[in-house]
């Protein structure tokens, strides 16, 4: 046995920025991991550029880097810190690749650095597919066959040998990045050549489509103690990406032996490797004999990992980061029983659900349909007792305007049978559609291969719905119907449509009717605990859901006013991510801190809200009317806050006012008061301040004349969306017509937002803090893009840099006005725009925002805490510092995940379409954006650089960007348009033809064979064929993994910092030391 040295000192590799396939997991697992170290007394230092985090607040680690988390960086950081010790596996793909590199490049051995937890041969044992293989042979576990390839030939040869279909991967990527299913050579030609881009190695193994897939979630100490977790099946059978994919834990279809047989292997298999910590297994199961194949083991914390966390309530990554500095299972205790050792197998007495969240509307051709790539950028977990309660409890949290299995609006399906084999976000809602239809469960699992206990179980859904739809009045239905279909997950709203037949108009008034009678008959829910040992030891926690199939509440309620429950963001989006969990958490600890009980109400499993240490009391339960009214009643708190948690809780405010629930800080109406365009408008004009021209029109000569007033460009914004194009820039009269009739049918009930649109306009934002409509402390940054790039995809500067004393002056007075004419208690974010010395308000949202994190971490002040304070009526005590006493300078750069999103044109505009983001300080502009860029994915040039620079402005824009990479030795490759403009002015470059042509040199040869570093294309909205040749030269840049920036001002910016600064130049120095 060997002794374990005492580590005092440990670096832990984060994960950056939120990506498809990489999100808050990462933060939770991070977070446990960094306080369990802490409360072993070890020094902790993390490297992690995502500012918006939780782990990179105070108090969590000892030291904190905002740094990209690459082999160069993190050495930097070693070589200063001089730790024993290093945790590779709380940060996703990226920690883990990074850790594999300092290994295989013997960094960490020169500097004396162990790897805590698993050895890296087993990392790599498990990443590079031929080793794991050979590894599970060695102990006759079945795995998939498939063949390392290095080239497209070869990848023929094997899938001829193997037969069609066949699935390529590309090996060492995250998410199942590059890969997909071929049925033909043609469809292999495309496929493999575009998973070269990302990996030097592919594999093509034999498609196994339609077996199930399952998953368990193993410990192993380094005693050889071995539990298993959770195990976990997916609704959707193998073919669809396990983070794509609908998923239930525990497993509900397996038999007994097949449960156990998985079991006892997945043991096996994390001895046989020398895992320890955490892993996951994941297999594929023949739902027609016991044969079984694995597919994957993850040496790491996972997505899976978290869901099983929040599933069982037994804290992975915690115990983990334990077992890690050598600790054994019997060791450590059982968090949630609080008397059981961490070696107790968790049995679960309800059943969770996760579905994925999409966002596939907000990107220009993006194809819907769902494979072995992951596209969801969120996800949702619900919990009950009963598969049909769980399923449409997680559809209404998803959040796509759904109210359930059923109730829903119309569905239109053209072909019901493609849309069942060939499944897209949508699916779910299909299988309604096609039930309601007649199909039989047979027919829909023969198209779907999904399992018929789970179709049985949705049929029976759809037959509760018939039976309330036969009755038109709520007193005539019997009680234990009403039960029944409340049990079974049915909500009030879907109530009120199957039974009161409401109206749009209606139905809130008719849903709180239905609430009422449902409470006079006493059918109320009850709440229930999770106790990781289906009740054999009492539970000690407070990590709760809410249910009708129980009789009695597993807790009590005091009804002593000295609750605050803050509103959680739900499920992760485009627009809305772990910054507002940042805020939620930050919430709830001043709450505590004053004394007063914290209750969280969340459902998404990836974040810290909802770690049932975070609060007093969590309810892992829905963020609808009905649910927090349910909660409200049992609670009957001090107070509830809807300012953290970004727009879901925002919209509920005036509904919960409306029903006598206090809301804590600004008013209810005065939030209405923002949020309403009108309201809003008529209160600047009262207080002189200027705004954008805008009108709400609601027929097309309106529309035209208001743009025949203001010229073009304008920014339209249709009330009633059917295709997602929500909102567009049109810049003539052809694209004008085309978008109107492509978004909406202009009426008096759907009219239609037009916006002057301003070009080449600097845009500000301001976050703040006020009193009773006195602002207390506020923040200004600017944009490095001009404003018509949305807000969260643009690139932060703060404090700002090139903005005059003047502009920073009237901002501040606007946003004191609008504080006090809304009388704003809590936080609040102004967006604006200066040009020509005007300043015109874009926005005004009465919450907080997702720059908050960020300011609050480079001013050192916690904006959340002040804005908490004032909320709860606590005097907070504001530090008398001026913004611009800052010695160095915070940027916020956006994270893109257009390589996962297939055919999407990774372009910026006024719609978001970034994931995540991170925040990086430096001493100056140049230092800090460097970092900044690097740690989003950029790298900087080696030789070769692709200048496509859309119009005259832009060309000006980036000459001066140009000359600094001629003279530092670069060579400039451009398309004809720009190598002229250079020419002209003393830059040279070569040119390279557009796609559509057929000379060489072509700039698509020179991106397919990697010969470009970086490729800079600047869109100009002018004719079909300049869009397509823009769109081709965008495109093939994300899928052969080369950096593309497609702004002037971020491009130049960019190449004058990495052209002005060397390596030696940029500091490594933590946020401590700033």
């Amino acid at each position: 046995m060997q002794t374990i040295d005492k580590v005092e000192k440990v670096i832990l590799l984060g994960s950056g920025a939120l990506k498809i396939g990489e999100a808050g997991e990462f933060d939770y697992s991070g977070s446990q991991a960094l306080k369990a170290l802490k409360e072993e007394g070890v020094y902790t230092v993390l490297i992690n550029p995502n500012i918006a985090t939780i782990q990179t607040s105070e108090n969590i680690a000892d030291k904190v880097y905002l740094l990209p988390v690459t082999p160069e960086y993190v050495e930097e950081v070693i070589k200063k810190e001089r730790p024993q010790g290093i945790l590779l596996a709380f940060g996703g793909q990226t920690a883990l690749n990074c850790g594999v590199k300092l290994y295989q490049s013997g960094v960490l051995e020169k500097y004396g650095v162990r790897v805590l937890g698993t050895p890296v041969q087993a990392i790599i044992d498990t990443e590079d597919r031929e080793k794991f293989v050979e590894k599970l042979d060695e102990i006759d576990v079945r795995t998939i066959k498939s063949e390392a390839v290095t080239s497209v030939s070869e990848a023929k040869r094997v899938a001829h040998e193997l037969g069609y279909p066949v699935i390529i991967r590309a090996a060492y990527t995250l998410g199942g990045l590059g890969s997909g299913f071929c049925d033909n050579d043609e469809e292999l030609d495309a496929l493999a050549n575009k998973a070269f881009s990302y990996s030097p190695q592919i594999l093509v193994e034999k498609s196994l489509k339609g077996w199930k897939e399952v998953e368990y979630e193993v410990v192993r100490d380094r005693y050889d103690n071995c539990i298993t977790v959770c195990n976990m099946e997916n609704f959707d059978p193998l073919g669809i990406h396990t983070g794509e994919s609908i998923v239930v834990a525990p497993s509900q279809t397996l038999s007994n032996a097949e449960y156990h047989k998985l079991r006892k292997l997945a043991i096996q298999i994390i001895r046989h490797i020398g895992i320890v910590g955490e892993c996951n297994v994941q297999y594929a199961l023949d739902p027609h004999s016991e044969d079984y194949r694995v597919i994957e083991v993850n040496a790491r914390l996972s997505r899976s990992s978290a869901l099983a966390s929040k599933a069982t309530g037994y804290p992975l990554a915690f115990i983990a980061a334990k077992l890690g500095l050598g600790y054994g299972l019997h060791e450590l205790k059982n968090n949630v029983t609080k008397s059981t050792t961490a070696c107790f197998e968790p049995a679960l007495d309800y059943i969770v659900c996760k579905i994925p969240r999409w966002d596939l509307g907000k990107f220009k051709g993006v194809s819907r349909e769902l494979g072995s790539s992951m596209k969801s950028v969120g996800e949702v977990m619900a919990i009950g007792r009963n598969f049909e309660e769980v399923i449409q409890k997680g559809v209404r949290m998803i959040g796509q305007g759904m109210h359930g299995f059923v109730a829903n609006k119309e569905f239109e399906v053209n072909d019901i049978d493609a849309a069942l084999s060939h499944p897209t976000d949508k699916r779910i809602f299909v299988i309604a559609h096609a039930l309601k239809k007649g199909y039989t469960v047979e027919r829909i699992h023969e198209l779907t291969r999904i399992d018929r206990w789970f179709l049985e179980k949705l049929e029976n859904i759809i037959r509760i719905e018939n039976e309330l739809e036969q009755h038109n009045n709520i007193a005539n239905v019997p009680d234990d119907l009403l039960l029944e279909a409340k049990q079974r997950g049915f909500s009030d709203f879907q109530l009120a449509r199957m039974v009161s037949k409401s109206t749009a108009k209606n139905i809130e008034a008719d849903m709180l009717t239905i609430r009422k009678y449902r409470k006079m008959r006493g059918i109320t829910p009850y709440v229930k605990q999770i106790d990781t040992l289906a009740a054999e030891y009492p539970a000690m926690t407070n990590y709760l859901y809410v249910t009708y199939n129980g009789t009695s509440h597993d807790i009590e309620f005091a009804h002593d006013k000295r609750s605050v429950i803050v509103l959680g963001s739900g499920a992760y989006r485009i627009g809305s991510s772990v910054e507002f969990d940042w805020c939620s958490v930050n919430a709830l600890n001043t709450i505590r801190r004053q004394g007063l009980r914290s209750v969280m109400i969340n459902y998404n499993p990836e974040t810290v809200s909802t770690d049932y240490d975070t609060c007093d009391r969590l309810f892992f339960d829905e963020l609808t009317l009905e649910r927090v009214l349910d909660i409200t009643d049992l609670e009957t708190p001090k107070g509830v806050i809807v300012s953290t948690g970004g727009q879901i809780p925002n919209n509920l405010a005036l509904r919960l006012q409306n029903e006598h629930v206090p809301i804590l800080g600004t008013s209810a109406e005065d939030i209405d008061h923002a949020e309403d365009r009108h309201k809003f408008s008529a209160m600047l004009d009262r207080i002189g301040v200027d705004q954008p021209r805008w009108r709400e029109l609601t027929t097309m000569d309106d529309i035209y004349r208001f743009v025949d007033e203001v010229g073009f460009p304008v920014l339209i914004r249709p009330s009633y969306v059917l295709s997602g194009a929500a909102m567009n820039v049109v810049s003539n009269r052809e694209e004008l017509e085309h978008f109107l009739t492509l978004a909406t049918n202009v009426s008096k009930q759907y009219p239609v937002v037009v916006t002057e649109f301003i070009e080449h306009a600097k845009e500000i934002e301001i976050d703040a803090v006020a009193k009773n409509g006195e602002m207390l402390i506020y923040a200004i940054s600017e944009h490095v893009e001009f404003a018509g790039v949305h807000s969260g995809d643009a690139t932060m500067v703060f404090p700002p840099q090139k903005m005059y004393v003047e502009t920073m002056r009237r901002i501040k007075k606007i946003a004191r006005e609008v504080a006090r004419m809304l009388n704003i208690s809590g936080p609040f974010n102004m967006q604006l725009m200066a040009k020509d010395n005007e300043i015109k308000v874009i926005e005004c949202n009465l919450r907080a925002s997702r720059s908050f994190p960020f300011v609050s971490k480079v001013l050192k002040v916690n904006f959340i805490d002040i804005a908490t304070k004032v909320m709860l009526g606590v005097d907070p005590e504001v530090p008398h510092k001026s913004a611009f006493e800052l010695d160095y300078v915070g940027i916020k750069a956006p994270q893109f995940s257009f390589s996962r999103l297939q055919k999407a044109d990774p372009v910026l505009g006024v719609e978001m379409a970034s994931t995540g983001e991170v925040g990086c300080l430096g001493e100056d502009f140049h230092e800090a954006i460097l970092k900044a860029m690097l740690s989003v994915g950029y790298t900087i040039p080696k030789k070769n650089i692709l200048l496509s620079t859309g119009d005259s402005r832009s060309k000006m824009d980036m000459l001066s960007a140009a000359k600094a990479l001629q003279a530092k030795g670069y060579d400039i490759f451009a398309t004809r348009g720009t190598a002229v403009f250079l020419e002209t002015n003393g830059v040279h470059a070569t040119v390279l033809h557009w796609p559509d042509q057929d000379e060489q040199p072509n700039t698509l040869t020179y991106i397919k064979e990697k010969k470009i570093d970086l490729v800079v294309n600047i869109p100009k909205n002018l004719s079909k064929d300049e869009l397509n040749n823009d769109y081709t030269i965008r495109r093939s840049a994300i899928d052969f993994n080369i950096p593309l920036i497609t702004n002037a001002r971020l491009a130049s910016a960019f190449i004058n910092a990495f052209c002005r600064l060397s390596k030696e130049d940029v500091q490594i120095k933590s946020w401590n030391e700033y």
